[in-house]
């Protein structure tokens, strides 16, 4: 167990910086967004990345199955197999994401049925065109990254995501205000600088990819190779791994929506509280892609004891990590609401109480990622979809609306709510990886599903 919790945490720290690096492009254009447009905007902002993180995250969480299945095939040594699910993974990349954005553009045409204020509305929907026009690129650079992920060479995206980072700084700086010779976008110059990151990463991980020598020998691949029935497969284990994370990012999308409705100020601290979750969040769910790679890899050896080994080490790691988080959400919560505004007391106190909800469910939503990471290192996808369907959808959404409405506990019953749907997500899940690595034991069965 030791020496499988040191390789989790090898493969894991680059992809943690790489999926930081990510979800603080959303941080920073909420903090520079808030800091010069003021909170009215940064509400605006904090509703369009939800709506369209909502729209993507099929394809987002979809895409994540390519990696698992290569490391499968490298398991089993199959060279051959690794290309081919590159390529048919870049094929699942594009027609995804031209369908999604698609999709996001037609609830940005919609956005005047959410029920929001008039001057939110008016700011949020173009904002949220742009995002779907970065959707493209951006699933590009996923599909690309599962190749080196899969093969454990993930300090590939980490040095790209933290290099488009600072592009994403730089041209929300010049954009938003009207720096030098570019033009003052004010909110839609945030979106474009997202927009020309994206850009640059998808250019820079393919450019890496296919001038590396690492991954010379898994692009020999013949084109005339039929890709149609790895395809098929991509998104037959994909598209309900994609709806895992559609229900969960659901709740949350639609739990904005909920306390848009509740004022401005709501949906302004909401916002502060749930970039600050959202970050450890997205570092958790690297802790859960590394462990999805060695489960998938002992997997394709069909190793039983390295799969609960596997699992077990990335369940320990992301408890420990979400422990240190727990404690610095509770006491560091006023300094942390700070960073975003000091000039609106109302929104600011709320936001502080809402970073100390944030901090008690760090366990709940780091156990459930991990859970779902090891189980889709098994192929295990239909019952967890399920598990999630009933976590967010029957659990945290209804309760949501009836503590906030019904029982006027305001924005703090809606965080409530997320956090019981949450530890539901977090203790089936737990249990359905235990006990299937039970049964398949017991039955002296393969270990796939």
């Amino acid at each position: 167990m030791r020496r499988e919790i040191i390789e989790t945490i090898k493969l894991s720290i680059p992809i943690i910086i790489a999926q930081l690096g990510v979800i603080l492009m959303g941080v920073t254009d909420n903090l520079m967004v808030g800091r010069f447009l003021g909170a009215v905007p940064l509400g605006a902002a904090g509703l369009a990345n939800s709506l369209s993180f909502l729209v993507s995250s099929i394809g987002f969480g979809g895409l994540g199955v390519v990696a698992t299945l290569i490391s499968q095939a490298k398991g089993q040594n199959n060279t051959t197999e690794i290309g081919k699910l590159f390529r048919a993974g870049i094929r699942v990349a594009v027609l995804l994401s031209m369908a999604l954005g698609i999709a996001g553009v037609g609830v940005a045409f919609a956005m005047d049925s959410f029920g929001q204020t008039p001057e939110i509305t008016r700011l949020a929907k173009p904002f949220m065109y742009i995002l779907s026009a970065s959707t493209v690129p951006l699933f590009l650079f996923i599909a690309a990254r599962q190749l080196a992920d899969g093969l454990s060479f993930t300090r590939v995206a980490m040095f790209v995501t933290v290099s488009a980072l600072l592009v994403n700084i730089l041209f929300n700086w010049v954009l938003i205000n009207g720096i030098w010779f570019f033009p003052k976008m004010g909110l839609n110059g945030s979106a474009m600088a997202t927009l020309i990151a994206r850009l640059y990463m998808a250019s820079a991980i393919l450019v890496y990819v296919f001038r590396t020598h690492h991954f010379k020998k898994y692009l020999q691949v013949s084109h005339n190779v039929n890709l149609n029935e790895l395809t098929k497969k991509i998104l037959r284990l994909g598209i309900p791994v994609g709806f895992q994370f559609f229900f969960e990012i659901a709740a949350f999308s639609l739990a904005v929506v909920m306390i848009g409705w509740l004022g401005e100020n709501q949906l302004a601290a909401h916002q502060i509280a749930i970039n600050l979750a959202s970050t450890t969040y997205m570092m958790a769910t690297g802790i859960a892609s590394a462990g999805a790679i060695r489960v998938g890899r002992a997997f394709g050896e069909q190793n039983s004891a390295k799969v609960q080994q596997a699992g077990s080490a990335a369940l320990v790691l992301t408890i420990a990590f979400m422990g240190i988080w727990c404690i610095t959400f509770l006491t560091s919560n006023d300094f942390l609401v700070s960073l975003y505004l000091t000039d609106a007391p109302e929104v600011t106190q709320l936001a502080a109480t809402l970073v100390i909800y944030a901090g008690f469910f760090q366990f709940s939503d780091g156990i459930q990622v991990t859970t779902l990471g090891a189980l889709r290192g098994l192929t295990d996808v239909n019952v967890p979809t399920l598990i999630t369907l009933i976590a967010y959808w029957v659990i945290s959404l209804p309760m949501s609306y009836l503590l906030a409405f019904t029982f006027k506990m305001d924005v703090e019953g809606v965080w409530i709510s997320l956090s019981a749907g949450l530890t539901f997500s977090a203790v089936f899940l737990t249990i359905r990886f235990y006990r299937l690595l039970k049964k398949r034991r017991k039955a002296n069965l393969p270990m796939a599903v």
